[in-house]
């Protein structure tokens, strides 16, 4: 069905007001056909590219039918999920912009804020809930929420979703809500497991697609440069003569890794380039001012990870810039749709080093567009080694593992960035050591160890050790006998003292040093040996030696 205005969509004259006072006139062709299906309550479909407007496809009918009603505590009337913060806080101003004339009150869940102040808003009760899986399921385990009155249910960039493992906390929301509920569902792919997800959980839904899945927008402008060096350093270097005659106004620089963030952002700013950083590992707060700052002009140049590649409505970026080209095909369509945004023109350059070669055929599949290149294009050879060689530092190809010292050297020459010290040589007497082949036509002499025992050399050919002892210690005697021959008695070693001498021998008592003590000590065993002739030993005449205290000595009389 083809519109004109708003005023066809079925919305109500609070909205049509508001969307006239944001200054929009025209709905684009996602809204168009997703608003009328949706605001007669049935489930809605919707694959779009992104840039497309379809945040505002769910936000203007969900305002329409919420006019009525109201909210009470800890039960949200609706309920929309993002998969990141800053996504779902841009859907919050959504709602503040074409709800002006409406009494709704929005709460916002997401992680790094305090949750002291969502749990008064869920207190006094929301008639829109927005809010990413993990914080919503948090809060639902500590029953401060309860899920049974919500009455519209909207997934947003479900794909996004997908790629950051949130399916199964979705499959778990979804089947906490009513079961009559509305269900609005927004995705820019359609993967296997995201079409398991609709068939599971919408009620014959309407189909809404108004571009072909994962296509770019006509109005960006994409170019590729090659690097065939592929060391970040000189990336870094292309990237800043790009960003100086590419008459660039703002830019969204993207990077795979968090920590390739944090090194872009410092080589910029090192260079003079008004620019900021945004990941993952930022508190929500910089996050949230960083993207403030960004939006009012105050930061030209961006360097993000894909945090910021999903859902972002930024108006008019200039360029993005892809420093690392993404792993995934289906997120290099979502980082360029940063740009040339509702009709705008965008430009999008990417940098493709050797390895990425293979990355660039899935996005050529993907778009149906072949890759036009700034500068040398890639040879065929390039292709056909991308992704098969290890690169070491400097641009050069690793050399094969070696092993031994060589491998030692090597490894610190390409740690030390390549060129600037001088390669190892063969160590010289490697060269002159025979060959293997040579060292196996030696003879060798048997050895003891593999003969039978009755081949060995006689005992008595070899040297004794008692010949030259080397102190007169009878210890040493006794190991001078030869082996299979009975050791004289005299050389037997001494028998084991009784019980009660070797308590004495681990103990540290001073020993006495006059005769009178030994005597008393004497006394005493003998006594006690007696005691236990006819008595069972007790626990502590049982216990090991080395626990029992030596025996008292008795007092002879006379003696002080």
């Amino acid at each position: 069905m083809e519109t004109t205005t708003f005023a066809d969509l079925g919305l109500s004259p609070k909205v049509q007001a508001a969307i006239t006072a944001a200054g929009y006139t025209n709905p684009t062709p996602i809204q168009a056909a997703a608003i009328p299906v949706a605001v007669t309550g049935r489930d809605v479909l919707g694959i779009a590219q992104t840039g497309t407007g379809k945040t505002a496809s769910f936000t203007l009918p969900m305002i329409t039918r919420l006019e009525t009603g109201r909210a009470r505590a800890r039960m949200p009337r609706s309920l929309i999920l993002a998969p990141t913060r800053e996504l779902a806080a841009q859907v919050e101003q959504s709602f503040e912009k074409y709800g002006i004339n409406h009494k709704l009150s929005v709460a916002l869940l997401i992680g790094g804020v305090s949750m002291d102040e969502q749990v008064k808003k869920l207190d006094r009760g929301v008639d829109v809930l927005i809010a990413t899986p993990g914080r919503l399921l948090d809060h639902f385990g500590r029953g401060r929420i309860m899920l049974m009155g919500v009455e519209i249910l909207v997934i947003d960039e479900a794909d996004r979703m997908l790629d950051m493992g949130f399916i199964p906390d979705i499959e778990k929301i979804c089947k906490l809500l009513p079961p009559r509920r509305q269900t609005l569902f927004f995705s820019a792919t359609m993967p296997p497991e995201i079409t398991r997800l609709v068939s599971q959980f919408l009620k014959d839904p309407v189909r809404v697609e108004v571009a072909k899945p994962a296509t770019t927008a006509k109005t960006i402008t994409q170019r590729f440069r090659f690097c065939p060096d592929g060391e970040d350093y000189a990336k870094r270097e292309v990237l800043r003569e790009l960003i100086k005659t590419g008459n660039v106004k703002n830019a969204i620089i993207f990077c795979n890794r968090k920590r390739d963030v944090a090194v872009l952002h410092k080589s910029l700013t090192k260079h003079g380039f008004n620019a900021g950083a945004l990941h993952g590992d930022m508190e929500q707060s910089a996050r949230t001012a960083t993207l403030d700052k960004f939006r009012a002009g105050e930061i030209m140049l961006l360097a993000a990870s894909d945090v910021a590649a999903r859902g972002l409505d930024i108006p008019d970026v200039s360029h993005v810039f892809n420093f690392d080209l993404p792993w995934a095909a289906d997120d290099y369509v979502h980082r360029i749709g940063r740009t040339g945004r509702a009709g705008r023109e965008g430009h999008a350059a990417s940098l493709v080093s050797p390895d990425d070669l293979k990355f660039v055929k899935d996005i050529e599949k993907i778009t149906g567009e072949a890759a036009i290149w700034l500068g040398d294009a890639p040879t065929d050879e390039d292709f056909a080694g991308a992704g098969k060689r290890k690169r070491g530092r400097g641009g050069r190809v690793a050399p094969p593992p070696q092993r031994g010292r060589e491998a030692r050297g090597n490894g610190e020459h390409r740690q030390h960035g390549g060129g600037d010290r001088p390669e190892r040589g063969p160590r010289p007497e490697r060269a002159e050591r025979p060959e293997r082949s040579d060292r196996q036509e030696r003879p060798q002499q048997p050895r003891h160890a593999d003969q039978p025992r009755a081949d060995r050399p006689p005992q008595q050919n070899r040297p004794q050790r008692s010949e030259q002892p080397r102190n007169d210690s009878p210890r040493r005697e006794q190991h001078s006998t030869p082996r299979g021959e009975r050791a004289p008695q005299q050389h037997q070693p001494q028998q084991r003292p009784p019980r009660e001498a070797r308590a004495d021998s681990w103990t540290d008592a001073p020993k006495p040093a006059s005769g009178a003590k030994p005597q008393a000590q004497d006394k005493g065993k003998q006594q006690k040996s007696q005691q236990q002739q006819g008595d069972r030993l007790g626990f502590a005449d049982s216990m090991p030696a080395f626990m029992r205290k030596p025996p008292r000595p008795l007092k002879q009389p006379g003696r002080g």
